[in-house]
């Protein structure tokens, strides 16, 4: 028996080039039929199933990651390159995160922050569920993100929004934001914008992007940063596949149709700056605290570093952590992080996580 129309996903495949065509024969396997999306040839969208797809063993294993479509597109939108370091400001659960650690690849970075501790989790349980070891974790206020001014050439930035793109899924999302209730999450999200204008690098490329219909949230915002930040749109093409709402302030940005895209409703803006922030007050890295394993405990432990991209492997209280090369340069003293989790060590003997297949 067939899932209904209401049930199909769209979904990413999470895996290695030469494992892509194993990902998918094992989702046909289990009777699931898919096809690939128009924007990006790691998306798919799902057509009919038995089941549902997120008790397939794709998604069991961590080789899918179940997305609507529309949410994948900023960071296909965004495109960093292979080897770059991105800052995500507010991650969780770690969708695009996910999506743009597979930009970057194994020998890039991307820096994950999550605001909210109770989210933190989530994000981390997904990043570690995929074996994206090219991931940090950080939870720190927009006023706690202590990083120098001009220090990121790639910014995602996700804010909370109202959430009006939702409306199929939460039907009373557009009556319980509605006028005064959604001023917080403006000056919020200009809160955000700022602090993200001066942590861009010049002629860096910062993606503001929301899963609202809301004017005052989306085309105004970016009024507001080219206004009072000095940051520039850089238009964004339209995408394969989708439907797009025309707004006389949105030249440049995307406003997608949820409802004719069969998808959320979403929007995309990219901006970048063209002068420098100036701001002497730089923040050193953080090289004091980390305890990086001994070579002889690798040499006799069943833990092949040579498997892992180039880093550093840290014990902290006997758990064994992945710190890509590029964090140092990106990890301020007065942050709290986390590496990517590897397992444990038993005296000389490494125990992997039972997720880890790197």
């Amino acid at each position: 028996m067939h899932i209904s129309s209401s049930e199909y996903r769209s979904f990413r495949i999470v895996a290695p080039q030469a494992n892509k065509n194993s990902v998918c024969a094992l989702l046909k396997a289990q009777d699931f039929v898919f096809c690939q999306e128009p924007f990006h040839p790691d998306c798919y969208k799902l057509k009919s199933a038995k089941i549902p797809l997120g008790r397939s063993l794709a998604a069991q294993f961590g080789y899918i990651y179940i997305q609507d479509r529309s949410s994948m597109l900023p960071c296909v939108a965004l495109e960093p390159h292979d080897k770059t370091v991105v800052l995500d400001m507010c991650a969780s659960p770690g969708s695009k995160t996910s999506f743009l650690a597979q930009f970057v690849g194994q020998n890039g970075l991307v820096l994950a922050n999550e605001p909210q501790p109770t989210r933190l989790q989530t994000l981390i349980f997904n990043l570690r569920r995929l074996n994206l070891i090219q991931t940090i974790t950080t939870s720190a206020s927009v006023e706690q993100l202590p990083f120098p001014v001009n220090s990121f050439s790639n910014i995602l930035l996700d804010p909370p929004c109202s959430g009006w793109g939702t409306e199929k899924k939460n039907p009373k999302v557009r009556t319980l934001w509605q006028g005064n209730k959604i001023l917080p999450l403006i000056k919020l999200q200009r809160k955000l914008l700022r602090k993200a204008a001066a942590l861009l690098s010049p002629n860096g490329r910062l993606l503001y992007s929301t899963c609202t219909t809301n004017a005052a949230e989306n085309e105004e915002q970016i009024c507001f940063a080219e206004e009072e930040l000095q940051l520039t749109r850089i238009p964004l093409p339209a995408f394969a596949g989708f439907c797009y709402e025309n707004h006389p302030k949105g030249v440049g940005t995307l406003r997608i149709n949820g409802q004719a895209s069969q998808s959320q409703g979403f929007f995309l803006a990219l901006l970048t700056k063209k002068t420098p922030t100036h701001n002497s007050l730089l923040t050193a890295p953080c090289t004091e605290n980390l305890e990086f394993l001994p070579k002889t405990i690798l040499q006799t432990a069943n833990l092949d570093p040579h498997r892992l991209p180039e880093g550093n492997l840290l014990n902290i209280k006997d758990q064994v952590y992945f710190l890509p090369k590029h964090a140092l340069n990106f990890l301020p003293q007065k942050i709290r992080w986390q590496g990517f989790y590897l397992g444990n060590l038993h005296q000389t003997h490494f125990i992997p996580s039972p997720r880890l297949r790197l």
